[in-house]
């Protein structure tokens, strides 16, 4: 039988140790062997786990990278240990996600892959595989990353340096690493993202867009408005913003406070995800919620809101849209990233970052046409183009083409 090999910084654990979790259970249905080697925080999984170095090692790295900008360059001993691993289940295919998060070296991971032989596939869900040192750049509009990363302006980003700023060496590392597997499909989860590829040193790579999807099944409209909403103090008949992130960094909390002094007092602004700092920044009249796993609680929540609102400022392909859509909720999104790929003009409104008085009116004008105009057409395209089982075929037919 075929043999899936998926190295992943979580398993079953997070957006993408979810993704990674439901290829291997979709290749297990197929007749596959499939394993999962992750870095750290994991849930029960079909496939058979490895666990990629320890607590120490993952400390060790990390203080390191903060201080000398080498993140990617340590784990020297976990990395051995996993290709000692990969040698013993001989994978037919190996399937990266991300690689970053401090538990693996990759130099020493590449130059086993470039001698292997095998297809690797890359499913990139940011954009550190590119840089010099950022997982995103949109915020500071930076594109050195087209040519060369040098005096990165993000240092103080994830993956944070205090000291040395090494994103010249760390770039022509990547590029010569990276570069060096022959046999490599990078997938884009976004359209957006690929543009970006084909603009980096990867453009002479075999690129395959796979847009993500999520499950049509368990994001669907319920008609429990009233009772979730009577549960946060909203009476009936008021407008309902909802926003969601599982991290508020730079996805617009500021701008859903200002927004809130800008709109009349009958439109309720509701956020989810929070963390205590940031219900600390609110002010009484926008209900924080922090984040939850209760996906039926968020279910309802983006059945019952009149309209989401996505002020991303840095985002690769939010999967909160499609949430929000396949619950039969309209999207107004800021133009960042492959946040605008799933809006039509009949599913939602794109504006600009930062323009907060076209999202003021963009709110407005949603809300006016009310949610029957938006419900059955945005679950249906969410049904048609984003549904979790077309993601998943379309990873197995990338397989079997590589096969």
């Amino acid at each position: 039988m075929p043999k899936l090999l998926q190295i992943n910084i979580t398993a079953n654990w997070g957006s993408h140790g979810k993704i990674a979790e439901d290829i291997g259970a979709l290749t297990i249905e197929n007749g596959w062997d499939s394993h999962i080697a992750y870095g750290r925080r994991s849930n029960e999984s079909k496939s058979q786990l490895y666990h990629i170095g320890n607590m120490a090692d993952e400390y060790l790295h990390g203080i390191a990278s903060r201080i000398f900008d080498n993140h990617g360059l340590m784990s020297v001993g976990a990395t051995k240990k996993l290709i000692d691993y990969i040698r013993q289940i001989n994978p037919d295919i190996i399937h990266l996600h991300n690689i970053h998060g401090y538990y693996l070296n990759y130099p020493l991971l590449f130059e086993y892959l470039s001698k292997y032989g095998k297809p690797v596939v890359w499913t990139l869900h940011d954009c550190w595989t590119f840089t010099g040192h950022c997982a995103h750049y949109m915020f500071a509009n930076c594109e050195k990353w087209k040519t060369e990363c040098n005096n990165c302006p993000l240092l103080s980003n994830y993956p944070a340096s205090m000291l040395f700023d090494r994103s010249k060496k760390n770039f022509q590392q990547k590029k010569q690493s990276f570069l060096s597997v022959d046999n490599l499909t990078l997938v884009p989860v976004s359209k957006w993202l690929e543009g970006e590829l084909r603009q980096s040193f990867f453009k002479t790579k075999n690129i395959h867009l796979i847009q993500n999807g999520i499950d049509v099944q368990r994001f669907t409209p319920i008609g429990q408005k009233d009772n979730i909403l009577a549960k946060y103090g909203i009476p009936q008949n008021k407008k309902v913003i909802l926003g969601v992130a599982s991290n508020w960094y730079r996805k617009g909390l500021d701008d859903f406070i200002a927004i809130r002094h800008m709109l009349p007092n009958d439109y309720h602004i509701i956020l989810v995800g929070l963390s205590k700092k940031d219900k600390k920044k609110l002010p009484n009249n926008i209900i924080g919620i922090m984040r939850t796993e209760n996906i039926d609680e968020l279910v309802a929540l983006y059945s019952a809101c009149d309209v989401f609102f996505n002020p991303t400022w840095e985002d690769n392909f939010p999967t909160t849209n499609l949430e929000a859509m396949a619950c039969g909720t309209p999207v107004i999104t800021y133009n960042t990233g492959g946040s605008p790929e799933v809006i039509t003009p009949e599913t939602g409104i794109v504006i600009e970052r930062g323009d907060l008085q076209s999202a003021v009116n963009a709110i407005k004008q949603v809300c006016i046409k009310g949610e029957k105009t938006y419900n059955d057409v945005c679950r249906n395209n969410i049904l048609e183009h984003y549904n979790r089982m077309t993601m998943l075929n379309n990873y197995m037919a990338l397989y079997h083409s590589l096969l």
